[in-house]
């Protein structure tokens, strides 16, 4: 087959595989899947049932003989069996002649993955259907999904805060400079909340619940007018559902250690930057990405901890997945930015 015609028949995919949501970018359509990285499974037969939004409804709500898993931990594959199924999903649903055309695929990955990890990634697109897989890290995918001039002799510092990791990159001429990447993020915050109100209120809540609780009230800085909500779950003494009233002060103690570590590792990764590279962050400041830097004030923490302007671009969820958009509209000129 003609190379021209097999790139003409075939709709390359750029894959943000995350801890907490998967995005899926088709060339020439742009972004088509936007979903949480759950899946439902049948304990009986190991088939899934659901993925997806339809999946994370079921969170909490399932009987006996149904399972919810989160097949990705910190980033990276944790079920590989059912990571391999999904994609396989998602893939056969963008690209309908997979079975005539296998596409090319980038994915992005954490900067601190293993090579065994870069392993069961691969392995796992290509048995779903990729014909060539490209690995690029996600800092990267999110400088170039920003508009960063990554080709340049210029440093640019991105701090990308996803629900298994957080990483920090210092980047210039097509590659990383110096990167830190550490697993803790959104995940962690969710889980300080669930331990806090279980230890002060004796109060069991859900992942779902606690999520709600960061987005809503959480923050890692004085808000200009503290907030608060009232939350239902099951009382550990009695069993039986009750509500109480939480405020912001109470959740940014709560989430005060995710938060700390992760302006130790902007810390540590602006230590090892060479000066000529810090200089130009001091004028440029620090890029933050990733659905972690929602959070309410932490750009203003890390600001006041590091004296460095800090700016959260819009729509910080879809950086990662258009900056692999655009490495495969222009694969030619980012053959430098991938994993090898």
């Amino acid at each position: 087959m003609d190379l021209k015609i097999f790139d003409f028949m075939s709709h390359d995919i750029g894959i943000d595989l995350g801890t907490a949501n998967t995005l899926v970018y088709v060339k020439g359509k742009g972004i088509v899947i936007n979903e949480p990285s759950i899946v439902t499974l049948s304990k009986k037969d190991k088939k899934i049932i659901a993925l997806g939004r339809e999946a994370r409804e079921m969170v909490g709500r399932t009987p006996a003989d149904i399972s919810v898993i989160r097949p990705l931990k910190d980033g990276v594959i944790a079920d590989f069996e059912v990571t391999e199924e999904m994609l396989r999903i998602l893939i056969r649903r963008v690209q309908r002649n997979v079975f005539l055309v296998r596409p090319r695929v980038v994915v992005c990955v954490p900067t601190g993955i293993t090579e065994v990890e870069k392993r069961a990634v691969k392995d796992a697109s290509e048995r779903a259907g990729a014909r060539d897989v490209f690995l690029v890290a996600e800092p990267m995918a999110a400088a170039i999904g920003v508009g960063l001039p990554v080709h340049e002799p210029v440093g640019n510092m991105i701090i990308d805060i996803g629900g298994g990791t957080s990483e920090i990159a210092v980047i210039a001429l097509s590659g990383i400079v110096k990167d830190t990447s550490i697993r803790v993020g959104g995940d962690k915050m969710d889980a300080a909340i669930i331990q806090y109100l279980k230890k002060n209120y004796n109060l069991l809540i859900g992942e779902k619940t606690a999520e709600e609780i960061k987005c809503a009230i959480g923050s890692a800085y004085p808000l200009p007018e503290e907030l608060s909500m009232e939350i239902k779950g099951r009382d550990l003494v009695v069993g039986i559902p009750k509500t109480i009233s939480i405020s912001s002060e109470e959740i940014r103690e709560t989430l005060n250690e995710p938060v700390i570590a992760i302006v130790e590792a902007v810390k540590l990764s602006l230590e090892k930057t060479p000066p000529e590279l810090a200089s130009d962050i001091l004028d440029r400041g620090i890029i933050m990405t990733g659905g972690g830097s929602l959070v309410k004030g932490l750009d203003k923490r890390i600001a006041d901890e590091t004296n460095l302007p800090v700016n959260v671009v819009e729509d910080p969820l879809l950086c990662v997945v258009k900056g692999a958009g655009n490495i495969l509209d222009r694969m030619g000129d980012y053959k430098k930015v991938f994993i090898s």
